[in-house]
């Protein structure tokens, strides 16, 4: 088994990360790169940040959150919201962050994946997919922060986003999200089986048990984690000891 990956993630809302329940109800949970740091001492591997506004709002990623953070976070972390061209993409890379996430510009405009994997490379390019159920046992693909119905299967367009140089496929359950009882497994296999890049499962979280399912019920490759580590339900490191109990390798 690979080494699997807990990453703790940053929704971001006017310059403050926020939680919510299926994209909506935010609560404040602390200052970004703060949380982040906090993280980083903490043994997290990596970070993701998501400006969860901004393309809605029709507004950049704050530049000033990407240079703050690498003054102070020394694992990867990943920037996402409002990026939809290769300058944004140059120059969020360029003040320090490893990684961009494009979820609504990489629907409205496919090339933006390939331009991006090529020119930067694939590791470097996270498409984030949010999902929602439908009642034909399918996912639809949501944009705009989970506002907008695109009409497209989940599995078909992560199989494209693959062909178009994607490096790793952020997938949230906006069914699951914020709701604490467990990710969507099913929704996790059958995109984890169905491409050939890591799956990061998003949205369910409430206890330790539910990452290891996600892992091997799921297949996903890391786990994205917000409400049980930004109220201090559990810490980083209990979370690692417990998978590593149950036979997941992880990085102590």
């Amino acid at each position: 088994m690979t080494i699997k990956r807990i990453i703790p993630c940053l929704d971001v809302n006017k310059g403050r990360v926020v939680k919510g329940v299926s994209f909506t109800n935010l609560q404040d949970a602390g200052d970004p790169v703060e949380l982040a740091a906090y993280y980083d001492r903490e043994g997290a591997d990596e970070i993701v940040f998501l400006d969860i506004t901004a393309s809605h709002e029709k507004r950049k990623t704050v530049i000033e959150l990407v240079s703050k953070t690498a003054e102070k976070v020394f694992i990867p972390y990943t920037i996402g919201g409002g990026i939809n061209k290769i300058e944004d993409m140059r120059e969020i890379l360029k003040k320090g962050a490893d990684k961009i996430s494009v979820s609504t510009s990489a629907v409205e405009n496919p090339d933006l994946i390939r331009e991006g994997a090529k020119i930067f490379g694939s590791r470097c390019i996270v498409v984030a997919i949010d999902a929602k159920k439908k009642n034909d046992n399918s996912w639809e693909v949501y944009i705009h922060g989970g506002r907008t119905a695109t009409g497209m299967d989940v599995l078909e367009w992560s199989k494209e986003v693959e062909k178009l140089g994607a490096g790793e496929i952020l997938l949230t359950s906006m069914d699951k999200d914020g709701k604490k009882d467990g990710y969507d497994i099913e929704l996790t296999k059958i995109v984890s089986s169905g491409v050939g890049i890591p799956v990061i499962a998003s949205g369910g979280a409430g206890n330790l048990e539910h990452l290891k399912d996600a892992i091997l019920l799921g297949g996903a490759d890391a786990v994205l984690v917000a409400s049980i580590f930004h109220y201090g339900q559990y810490t980083i490191r209990q979370a690692k000891e417990y998978l590593r109990s149950e036979g997941i390798e992880v990085r102590l």
